[in-house]
């Protein structure tokens, strides 16, 4: 096995990519380990593609892997993690704001401290307070859900054991969540380095305002889905029973209210003309739809396997 795969999401980073590439080669040859690079070109529209085959014909330890259009950097690096062979994975982005001086001590920690993960801190960063102020919230909102102590989950730069980026599924913006994937798959010896963020270099970044909104929908998606995936009765029964016992309280005492009401002769309204009736009516409903919700959802898990959706127009250098 090789000790060190390190896997470039790309898009549109055409400029970057022969320095990047330059400097991970001298870090590797420097400290003599044995690795490979695996590009992975995300629908880019520029020249990046014919870059990264154009570095594979002069490198050997180059792989790439060009996707037909943009799935997104998710998906970048969930094909990435299913290709990678090395002992340590790393992640870092094109655009050169990564340090590839930083893969030693990365590898270090993950081979001789003994964490499954560790993940970047980029505590000085060369952004605009738009992304700096919004990312800190994100972040200390993650922390809270999660109860992993990172200050930068969204970090580019990770190292991972390779069982790990092969037990977990990646796809939309969870990228920024794998820290929380992990720790729901059983990875919890997660640490944090401090990295260098550079300032960009090449071309402009490709993130914008929307990402924060997705992110924060993402979180909900990913808290969700990894709690209960395995186990949706619990979610959706819980909430079934809850709502078919309050509609059936409520409904008792109503019933209740008009027969002891009759039983002494004094006048009650008939159950039909009191709001609350309908109230435990919408309550009984909700709850046998959401029992039924739960027993789809358990049909469904139990019949579905993970599938790749996504499409490759080729690549090179991988075996089998």
């Amino acid at each position: 096995m090789l000790q060190i795969s390190v896997v470039i999401p790309v898009f549109n980073e055409e400029e970057s990519l022969p320095e990047l590439h330059n400097w991970i080669q001298r870090v590797m040859d420097g400290n003599a380990f044995s690795y490979e690079i695996i590009f992975v070109n995300d629908g880019s529209t520029d020249q990046s593609w014919s870059e990264i085959v154009r570095l594979g014909q002069i490198n050997p330890h180059v792989k790439g892997i060009n996707f037909v259009r943009n799935y997104g950097k998710s998906a970048a690096l969930d094909i990435g993690f299913g290709k990678a062979q090395g002992e340590v994975v790393i992640t870092m982005d094109a655009d050169m704001q990564d340090s590839p001086d930083e893969i030693p001590e990365l590898y270090e920690m993950v081979i001789d401290q003994g964490f499954e993960i560790v993940s970047g801190w980029k505590k000085k960063r060369h952004d605009p307070f738009t992304k700096t102020v919004p990312s800190k919230f994100f972040n200390w909102v993650t922390r809270v859900i999660s109860g992993i102590k990172l200050h930068d989950f969204n970090c580019g730069l990770k190292a991972y054991k390779n069982k790990v980026v092969k037990n977990i599924h990646i796809y939309g913006e969870m990228h920024r969540y794998i820290p929380l994937i992990a720790k729901w798959n059983g990875f919890s010896k997660i640490g944090e380095k401090v990295v260098e963020h550079r300032p960009r270099k090449y071309g402009e970044t490709k993130f914008g305002i929307e990402r924060f909104v997705n992110g924060f929908l993402d979180l909900i998606s990913v808290s969700f889905v990894n709690r209960y995936k395995k186990k949706p009765m619990h979610f959706f029964g819980f909430l079934g029973t809850v709502s078919f016992l309050t509609g059936f309280i409520i409904t008792s005492w109503l019933i209740f209210e008009k027969v002891y009401g009759v039983y002494r002769g004094l006048r009650v309204r008939d159950i039909t003309d009191q709001p609350l009736f309908f109230l435990a009516l919408v309550a009984l409903i909700v709850g046998v739809q959401l029992f039924l919700t739960g027993f789809l959802a358990e049909m469904m898990t139990s019949n579905t396997s993970r599938k790749a959706d996504y499409n490759i127009d080729e690549e090179f250098n991988f075996e089998g």
